[in-house]
C-alpha cells in the first residue's frame, strides 16, 4: 500500500506542484478537487510569507488522503470533517488528529427530475453515500426534513438498516461518495457532498434539500498526532484562517462554502 500511494503522490506532484524552494519547509497538503483544492491554493501565498512551501495533491476519494497522511507521504490533509476522521480513525487506528476547523459545505440532495422533494414519487429511488459518516449524514439530513424516521440512539452514523419509518417507500441506493453526481441520471434524487456537487457543475442553491450550515460537519485540517504541536502546523493554521482566505472562501463560492472563523 505505502508503495502504491508513493506512486500516486509522485504522479499528483508530477502534475501540479512547483519544486520546493530552498528557504522554505516543504508542507504537502492532500484535498479533494474542487473547493477544497481552490482554498488551499488561496492559502499558498499567506503561507509562503511564513516560510511554507504549500504543495497540494488533489486525490478523488476520501480514503487515499488519510493512508497517505498515516503513511507519512504526505504532511496533512484537508478534506473531512470530524465525524468521518474520528471513523476512521476507531476503524484504522490512524494516529491523525485535527488541528483547526475549516469551512462547512451543507449537504445538498440534487435532482435532475424533479423540482422538488414532495415531487419525488414514492418507491422513488434515492442515492447515498456508501461510507458510514457521509450516508449517515444524509440519512439524518432526510430525518431533519421529517422523510423518513430512524431509529433512536444511532448518532451520527445511521444505516439504511436504522431507518423504522419510510412512509413514501423510498428506496436507497449506496454509491461512493465521488460518483454521486453522475448517479443523478439514473436516480429521483441524490445526496452530494458539495465538494462533489460544484465541480459537477451542480450549483448549492438549487438542491431540493439542504442541510443546515450548523451541526458538527465543520471540515478540519489534519496532521500526524506526532507532528500536531510543531511551529510549521501552527504557520499552516494561521495561514488558512486568515482574513486573506476568508474573502477568498466569501467572493468565490457565495455562500455554498461558509469559514468558521
Amino acid at each position: 500500500m505505502v508503495r502504491t500511494l508513493t506512486l500516486l503522490l509522485a504522479a499528483a506532484l508530477a502534475a501540479g506542484s512547483l519544486p520546493a524552494r530552498a528557504d522554505a519547509q516543504r508542507v504537502r497538503v492532500a484535498a479533494t478537487p474542487g473547493p477544497h483544492a481552490q482554498i488551499l491554493e488561496a492559502v499558498k501565498p499567506i503561507a509562503a510569507k511564513r516560510g511554507l512551501d504549500l504543495q497540494v495533491l488533489e486525490f478523488s476519494d476520501y480514503v487515499v488522503p488519510n493512508e497517505a497522511l498515516a503513511a507519512g507521504e504526505i504532511e496533512a490533509n484537508s478534506f473531512q470533517n470530524q465525524p468521518y476522521l474520528d471513523n476512521q480513525k476507531a476503524d484504522r487506528g490512524y494516529r491523525i488528529d485535527s488541528v483547526a476547523l475549516t469551512v462547512n459545505f451543507p449537504l445538498g440532495i440534487y435532482s435532475k427530475r424533479h423540482k422538488s422533494f414532495e415531487a419525488v414519487p414514492a418507491g422513488g429511488t434515492i442515492a447515498i453515500q456508501n461510507d458510514p459518516t457521509n450516508g449517515g449524514r444524509s440519512l439524518l439530513l432526510l430525518q431533519d426534513k421529517g422523510v423518513i424516521k430512524l431509529k433512536a440512539g444511532t448518532g451520527f452514523k445511521p444505516t439504511v438498516a436504522d431507518i423504522v419509518e419510510n412512509p413514501r417507500r423510498l428506496r436507497f441506493i449506496e454509491v461512493d461518495a465521488a460518483q454521486t453526481p453522475r448517479s443523478l441520471d439514473d436516480v429521483d434524487a441524490a445526496a452530494i457532498n458539495t465538494n462533489y456537487a460544484t465541480p459537477a457543475g451542480l450549483k448549492p442553491t438549487d438542491a431540493i434539500l439542504k442541510e443546515e450550515p450548523k451541526g458538527p460537519y465543520v471540515n478540519v485540517l489534519a496532521v500526524r498526532s506526532v507532528d500536531k504541536d510543531k511551529p510549521w502546523v501552527a504557520a499552516l493554521v494561521e495561514s488558512y484562517r486568515s482574513p486573506e482566505v476568508r474573502a477568498f472562501v466569501d467572493k468565490t463560492f457565495g455562500g455554498a462554502v461558509l469559514p468558521s472563523w
